[in-house]
């Protein structure tokens, strides 16, 4: 539960207390050490199963969907996105909450609030998807759920971008500017590695270079770099408030 400093949950007894910002940092820290293990430790214990394609031309960096699929780096990644996917849904509402008591009297913003809503939670319902999933296991669900993240990534941070330019327009508090200038650079460049990482992987696939696939995994990475670094804004969104987990006293329970 997202509270300020002073609510009154502060007469309820306290079991957690936890500054957002140290919240925000931790969920996105556990994707991004997972990852650059993942990627390290398949280069270094399977480096010829995770840059082999069907080209068998010389490749240097593996697939995301490579990095993630060996052993054990999927036991790593598993349980790295486990323990980041469950604040991740806890934050998509926070912010619906936010948008509503902003927007309670603009309809086309509270429906984009809703839009950004279900993107956010089908972005991650997708990557616990291709998570669990791995591409060596059951390739259509793992492409399936990589399409889901992927494109309800894309929506999301688009609707987020517009939501943020509203705030901007109509309030002047300095963190929520820096806010909105950060997403609006992070989607510019998540959307242009995504089309950069797309153009490599089709020249891959049609002509079989060496060294294209290790520059669409370079890109790839570079995507979902951006977008746990799009998700960290929210340092700035809510960066007054604190997460708090309490029970309520005993005359509150029935």
């Amino acid at each position: 539960m997202l509270q300020g400093p002073y609510s009154s949950l502060d007469r309820d007894r306290l079991l957690i207390r936890l500054p957002f910002k140290s919240f925000a940092v931790g969920t996105v820290l556990l994707p991004v050490t997972g990852f650059i293990a993942c990627i390290f430790i398949s280069l270094w214990y399977h480096y010829e199963d995770a840059t082999y394609t069907h080209c068998k031309v010389s490749n240097y960096l593996p697939s995301i969907s490579s990095a993630i699929s060996g052993v054990p780096e999927r036991y790593i990644w598993r349980g790295c996105i486990g323990l980041h996917s469950a604040p991740r849904y806890l934050v998509a509402f926070a912010y619906f909450s936010f948008y509503r008591s902003r927007f309670a009297n603009r309809l086309r913003e509270l429906l984009l609030s809703g839009l950004a809503l279900l993107c956010s939670l089908a972005e991650n319902t997708g990557l616990v998807m291709l998570t669990y999933v791995s591409s060596t296991e059951t390739y259509s669900v793992h492409k399936y759920g990589f399409i889901t993240f992927i494109g309800s990534s894309l929506v999301h941070m688009l609707t987020t971008c517009w939501l943020w330019y509203v705030i901007k327009r109509h309030y002047v508090n300095p963190e929520e500017v820096t806010s909105y200038r950060w997403k609006l650079r992070l989607f510019l460049f998540n959307i242009s590695c995504f089309v950069i990482a797309a153009y490599f992987f089709r020249r891959h696939n049609k002509y079989c270079e060496a060294g294209i696939y290790s520059l669409f995994a370079a890109f790839e990475y570079l995507v979902v770099f951006s977008n746990m670094a799009f998700h960290m804004t929210a340092f700035w969104d809510f960066g007054s408030k604190e997460v708090t987990v309490a029970t309520p006293p005993e005359d509150k329970r029935y």
